[in-house]
């Protein structure tokens, strides 16, 4: 992951050239932001803070369009063979990453048919039971994985929360014990464990908080270095006993692989001073997310590399498509 404090810096300084760069014909129609996992859900929830300032700074309407199934790969496959003249763009996740090696036979190519134009952040998991659980612990969660049979949502096979699962699995030597249950989202399987259909999730940050705020759901620990600011009191995993349970999940702009470079520019730097909005950041922030907003020669070798990160995770794992 890009150095996130360095980043911080580096868009505040960005911003007047970003603001420099935009071409004066475009966008001359509404831009198509298409986040292909259903509403608020941690990529819906940014996408939607991120359009809202690109059409205040493009003077033309970004509409976000949910087009949740296949894996989060309609909406990729839409936006693929989209035209490439800047109009139709794609929020994509960990889950696209993960996609490239899962799904061999999907409708597009991930490296060919799209080009990564910025990165926009980052936010670790949460492992959550809940409130009424007997598990207090991860520590205690982990040891009854390995006594019983438990299930764990996540927003679809190859996403971060099922990898996650998928981790926790490992680390706490649960073999088989602990069954996987896709959902088409974060939020549906978040709601499932409210109504304990289900015995844990380690989710996304945003798509979780509101539940734990509410006491509704009980935080075990986040995957990250450090402890997160908006759940000071809950554990890092390697805290909790379980170092090698950790992942951090991410969100970044794609546009058809079409686009021309100097379009493609252009409409990264707008985004990158979008995120330098202080209401954008302040907002971004409450939902847990760290800015990034890497240029995009370090955005395409990031994205490239968690592509190939998790080709070996999905392999060690033995992980296959649902």
């Amino acid at each position: 992951m890009p150095d996130l404090s360095r980043r911080a810096a580096l868009l505040a300084a960005l911003a007047p050239l970003a603001a420099q760069a935009q071409p004066g014909s475009f966008p001359d129609h509404p831009v198509r932001l298409v986040v292909p996992f259903t509403p608020a859900g941690q990529t819906d929830l940014i996408s939607r803070l991120v359009a809202q300032r690109l059409a205040e700074d493009w003077g033309k309407p970004v509409l976000v369009e949910n087009r949740a199934g296949g894996n989060a790969m309609i909406g990729a496959d839409a936006v693929a063979k989209a035209a490439p003249d800047g109009h139709t763009l794609l929020a994509i996740t960990l889950t696209h990453a993960v996609n490239a090696s899962l799904f061999p036979q999907a409708p597009y190519d991930f490296t060919r048919d799209l080009k990564t134009l910025t990165l926009l952040g980052a936010l670790p998991l949460v492992v959550v039971v809940r409130a009424e659980s007997p598990w207090r612990t991860l520590g205690e969660l982990a040891a009854a994985a390995r006594g019983r049979r438990l299930n764990g949502g996540s927003s679809g096979t190859g996403s971060p929360p099922h990898l996650g699962l998928e981790m926790f699995r490992r680390a706490a030597a649960a073999a088989e014990r602990l069954e996987h249950v896709p959902y088409r989202g974060g939020a549906p399987a978040v709601t499932d464990l409210v109504a304990g259909n289900l015995d844990m999730i380690v989710g996304n940050l945003p798509e979780v908080i509101a539940q734990v705020q509410a006491g509704r759901l009980r935080a075990l620990a986040v995957t990250d270095a450090a402890r997160h600011p908006l759940l000071p009191d809950v554990p890092t995993t390697a805290e909790a006993g379980l170092p090698a349970l950790r992942i951090t999940s991410w969100t970044a702009i794609q546009a058809p692989a079409g686009v021309a470079e100097p379009l493609a520019e252009a409409i990264a730097a707008a985004i990158r001073r979008a995120l330098t909005d202080p209401a954008v950041a302040r907002k971004a922030g409450e939902l847990g997310f760290s800015l990034i907003g890497a240029d995009m020669a370090e955005s395409r070798r990031f994205v490239a590399a968690e592509v190939a990160r998790y080709a070996a995770v999905v392999a060690e794992a033995g992980i296959r498509a649902e």
